[in-house]
């Protein structure tokens, strides 16, 4: 059965009950019954569990260069190499595949993939580093890879000449540069079904010399599902799972500080925004520059656009974070931070 359930701005109780019906009848693959806990319970969130053994929202905030892996199966997807001018040669194995990603406990989207994950791996290096992507198409469409930042035209993955076919790969190499917070995705056409569908990842460039040193370092890409088919989002979150952050809050301490790599691929709306409660961050537009422009409680993002964020919480406490669409955090775009005391530092003055 298909229906079209029409955005409503509602209590956040009553929007999850509208959603968890959406996901009852929406024309996806559903095992399980999915329920959303509302007023009833007095929670914010899914009732279930997501099963997180393909990908696990909490890891991968952590995740680059497939560092979660144990060293013999981190070689099968990325190897890094000392060159003789003191930079790196980073090498990754990429592919592209049709993969059904479960947003919600019980509820997957028929999404297409980079490695089997929604986001993408996370690609981390150095200005200046080599990077080699082998890419291999494993889909049922003609899909690319690519990168923001600066690279020559043969590696842009933009032009109908440069669509890699289902079966065939393709090798990108290019220097890493500016230093900066970056995303890929695919470039295919109808290019809006490719991003909607959730080919991108977050590519990471450190300055020359690292940034700042920070106990806390995150990756944060804001995205959604139309489960529904009907060209409007359904299902909103941070990292792809709804309020996975909600039900598993990142944990940090009074006084550290806290580095965050946000960035926006959701379709279909023009504008995401991310706040944070009982505090204000330093924002620093697409990263590429050592100099705060904002400090502020609040940062928004278009499509493909993203900021380096720090921030430092004064007390103990849950704080609340989530896109200011208040439609979006009742839908799915809404966590925590866990802040424990730190005896070390004590509050921050």
């Amino acid at each position: 059965m298909t229906m079209k359930i029409e955005r409503l701005h509602l209590s956040a109780g009553l929007a999850l009950a509208v959603l968890a019906f959406a996901f009852m009848s929406a024309p996806v693959q559903s095992q399980g019954e999915t329920r959303a806990m509302g007023e009833m319970t007095g929670h914010s969130g899914t009732v279930g569990t997501t099963n997180l053994s393909q990908f696990d929202p909490s890891e991968y905030l952590t995740t680059w260069n497939f560092n979660n892996l144990p060293p013999n199966q981190r070689a099968n997807y990325y190897q890094e190499k000392a060159l003789a001018d003191g930079t790196m040669l980073r090498q990754y194995w990429i592919y592209a595949s049709d993969d059904a990603v479960e947003v919600a406990p019980g509820v997957f989207y028929a999404g297409w993939a980079y490695n089997g994950q929604v986001p993408g791996p996370t690609i981390r290096a150095t200005e200046g580093d080599t990077i080699r992507i082998h890419f291999f198409n494993g889909g049922t469409r003609a899909h690319t890879a690519h990168f923001h930042g600066f690279h020559p035209a043969s590696m842009d993955g933009a032009e109908p000449t440069q669509f890699v076919q289902p079966g065939q790969t393709f090798t990108y190499e290019f220097k890493a540069e500016p230093a900066g917070t970056h995303v890929y995705h695919c470039h295919s056409t109808p290019l809006k079904k490719h991003i909607e569908k959730g080919l991108y990842g977050m590519f990471i460039i450190d300055p020359v010399g690292g940034l700042s040193p920070t106990e806390n370092e995150f990756v944060m890409l804001m995205n959604a599902f139309d489960t529904d088919f009907d060209g409007e989002n359904d299902v909103y979150a941070v990292n792809t799972v709804a309020f996975a952050y909600a039900q598993n809050p990142i944990k940090v301490k009074v006084g550290e500080k806290v580095r965050l790599f946000l960035g926006n691929m959701v379709e279909n709306d023009p504008i995401n925004s991310m706040h944070i409660h009982g505090n204000f961050f330093q924002v620093y537009p697409t990263g590429t520059l050592n100099a705060s422009t904002h400090y502020t409680d609040i940062v928004e993002l278009a499509q493909a656009e993203r900021a380096r964020i720090e921030v430092q919480f004064k007390f103990p406490g849950r704080y609340m974070f989530h896109a200011h669409q208040t439609e979006f955090s009742e839908l799915g775009w809404m966590g925590f931070f866990e802040v424990e005391s730190n005896e070390s530092s004590g509050e921050v003055a």
